[in-house]
């Protein structure tokens, strides 16, 4: 499962978002300068964001986290960006489709660690993502 460069930037739009007060409404500029990414690159991912309900935006005035970060999903973030099949059809090792009809060499462990992927993925929120990047004191 190869995700895309644009689930990695939304990922860290996100957390850039969760850093300002609830509801704020935050305007794209300064999320891709608070993420370090490039704001024409960012309206694209905020837009799948906003379709997918992990944002919510008012034209013209900004973007702030449809609920609160621990109510969000790694999950949600990949299924709004990468499409809600982002584990169909998809192989962690080659980039071209695998599939039980079509395997790759190395489907066999895919087909094992598929599962625990899917569910570490559907799990982690963004505020564990947060919390894991903040430094620890002491």
């Amino acid at each position: 499962m190869r995700l895309s460069r644009e689930s990695r930037y939304a990922i860290e739009a996100l957390l850039a978002l969760a850093d300002h007060a609830p509801g704020e409404l935050v305007d794209a500029r300064t999320i891709a300068g608070d993420a370090d990414l490039p704001v024409a690159y960012l309206h694209k991912i905020l837009r799948a964001l906003t379709v997918g309900g992990v944002v919510a935006s008012r034209r013209g005035r900004g973007y702030t986290l449809a609920r609160g970060p621990g109510a969000i999903t790694v999950r949600e973030i990949l299924s709004a960006v990468e499409g809600p099949d982002v584990f169909e059809g998809r192989c962690i090792f080659w980039r071209v489709d695998c599939s039980v009809e079509n395997p790759c060499e190395l489907h066999f462990r895919w087909r094992e660690v598929k599962p625990v992927a899917e569910e570490a993925i559907a799990s982690t929120t963004l505020a564990e993502i947060r919390e894991a990047r903040l430094p620890v004191v002491g």
